[in-house]
This record gives structure tokens, sequence and C-alpha cells, in this order.
């Protein structure tokens, strides 16, 4: 699937996103993209957000086995350089991504999400869809694999983030995104499933290094 396509498939996706959401979108590069992750807007990668205890499960896709596993989206550890594979998560080559979950393993209040990530080119821009639940759907799954559209079985879809540049040759760089609302609440959920998307189809390697994501619960 080209860019266009997956832009076109993300449009589509986000037609009952919510009004309130606001989404912050900081990209270094240069000397500016450093192992600290500073941006100027979004806040740098904490190590005792609510997502360091949740319960991450891979629900659909295959790593890539160079990279780092589940536990490198939260624990803080971040990579020192644009290309260190062990220090990040991403999808193996040639595939479309993947489904991530993350149970809190009871109910809160989800203030923020941020994600981070950092590539010398295609694999440092963000293209994902956050969905939630409280799990209170009689048909709610769990795990719904990338075939399943999560709106049908208990979920809710909080946004869709597309961070590439309009030139591919500028996608290299550090990006970090902001979720929130203007309410101060994203949602009162337990759940949380990260529909990760491959950024581009023209060689194997469009999948991104997530280098972690951090969830904020209200205080």
């Amino acid at each position: 699937m080209s860019r266009s396509a997956v832009a076109i498939t993300l449009l589509l996706l986000s037609v009952s996103t919510q009004a309130q959401i606001k989404i912050i979108v900081n990209h270094n590069t240069g000397a500016d993209s450093t192992s600290a992750f500073v941006f100027k807007n979004v806040a740098s990668p904490v190590k005792d957000d609510v997502a360091s205890t949740a319960k991450r499960t891979l629900v659909d896709g295959a790593l890539d086995g160079n990279g780092a596993g589940l536990a490198a989206l939260v624990d803080g550890v971040l990579p020192g350089e644009e290309d260190e594979p062990a220090k990040n998560l991403f999808f193996a080559a040639g595939t479309g991504g993947g489904r991530i979950r993350m149970d809190f393993g009871r109910l809160l209040e989800i203030a923020q999400v941020n994600s981070y990530s950092w590539h010398a080119n295609a694999r440092g821009p963000q293209v994902y869809a956050i969905w939630a639940s409280d799990a209170s759907d009689a048909k709610f799954n769990a795990a719904p694999k990338a075939k399943i559209d999560p709106r049908s079985c208990g979920w809710k879809l909080i946004t869709v983030i597309d961070t590439r540049p309009e030139r591919m040759e500028d996608d290299g760089g550090q990006y970090g995104v902001s979720v929130s609302d203007t309410t101060g609440v994203l949602g009162k959920y337990r759940y949380l499933l990260f529909d990760l998307f491959v950024v581009e189809t023209a060689d194997e390697y469009g999948n991104t290094f997530y280098s972690e994501i951090d969830v904020v619960e209200k205080k």
C-alpha cells in the first residue's frame, strides 16, 4: 500500500474521532535529536507512568528479531542514536505493522498518551490509531486481529496519528507525539489498543522504530 493509500485508510478510520482531541507533534532533526528526547511542546519520556506497569500483549503482527521486545515501549530506556534497533520496538521487515494492547488491570482516567520514535529515514515517522475500552460491552473482544474492526467488539477509536512530512526525504529524525483532550481526560478505560501501521512500502523497511509509549493517568 502506498503512502497516500495508507493516509486515505486512516482518514476513513478517523471519521468517529472526538472533536475535542488535542494532538501535538514535534519533530527534532540534526543536533536537536539527542538521547534525552527533549521536544519543544511534548514532554520527554518518563519511567513511572501507568504504562510501565501495564500488561502488554502482541495482539497481531510479528516483531522484528533485531529489535527489542514489548518492554522497550515502557521501560524508560531510550536509544542513544538514530539507528539503534536493540533499543526500539518495530515490526518485521516486509510486514504491515501490527496491534499491541496495554491492560492496566483496572479502570483509570487517562489524561494523555505520548509516543516517541527515532530513526534516520522512513522508520522515524509514526502512523497509528489508538483504541480504548472499559470492557463493559457484552461483545468485547480483548484481542481483535488486524482484519477485525475494533468498533465491532467493544472498542472506541480515540484518534489516528500520522506524523509523516509531506516529502519523504524529510522523514528522518526524532518524533514526539502527545494526545490529550481539552477536557483534561481522554476517557476512563482499562485497555488501550495501539494499531501500528507501516509508514511506506517502497521497500521492506517501512515499520517505525518506536522508542517509548507513555500513558499518563489523571491525578
